[in-house]
């Protein structure tokens, strides 16, 4: 695994912030900054404690299929930790096997911090060598969606 980091300044509150990156009120906003990765991303489940949610879109087959995760930590408009353990391909859950070893115990965490009516978001995450590029190049697109409509 390689290890990336990503931050924002965002001239928002961390409340603000905290709600549109996760889709707590509505998922929409969520989805708005997440679609820089698939057009369809979106989540099921929920963001709390112990929770496994998947990360999901439909590829160009008409397939629905994305990421099994669990919500490791969750501390509202401060930290989130997500960890990443299966894939789901073709309506199913997929926990083991070559694929998924390569994404097995990878995590995606957030930091909220708080400035004076701005927030500056730090994202780290564990990527395996064939998605490097793509989240280098995608990654800060996606925040700076999620910083334009956290600004509106």
């Amino acid at each position: 695994m390689k290890k990336l980091q990503f931050k924002v300044n965002i001239n928002a509150h961390v409340t603000k912030v905290y709600d549109f990156m996760l889709g707590i009120n509505s998922k929409s906003t969520y989805e708005q900054w997440t679609a820089l990765f698939n057009p369809t991303s979106t989540y099921e489940g929920t963001w709390d404690k112990g929770n496994k949610i998947l990360f999901i879109g439909v590829d160009e087959k008409g397939e629905k299929g994305g990421m099994v995760s669990r919500i490791v930590e969750n501390i509202p408009k401060r930290f989130v930790s997500i960890q990443h353990y299966g894939l789901y391909q073709a309506d199913k859950e997929i926990t083991e096997g070559p694929e998924v070893e390569k994404w097995a115990n990878g995590f995606e965490n957030y930091s909220f911090e708080e400035n004076t009516g701005s927030t500056t978001l730090t994202v780290d995450l564990d990527t395996t060598e064939d998605f490097l590029d793509y989240m280098n190049e995608t990654y800060p697109k996606a925040l700076d969606k999620l910083k334009e409509i956290c600004e509106k």
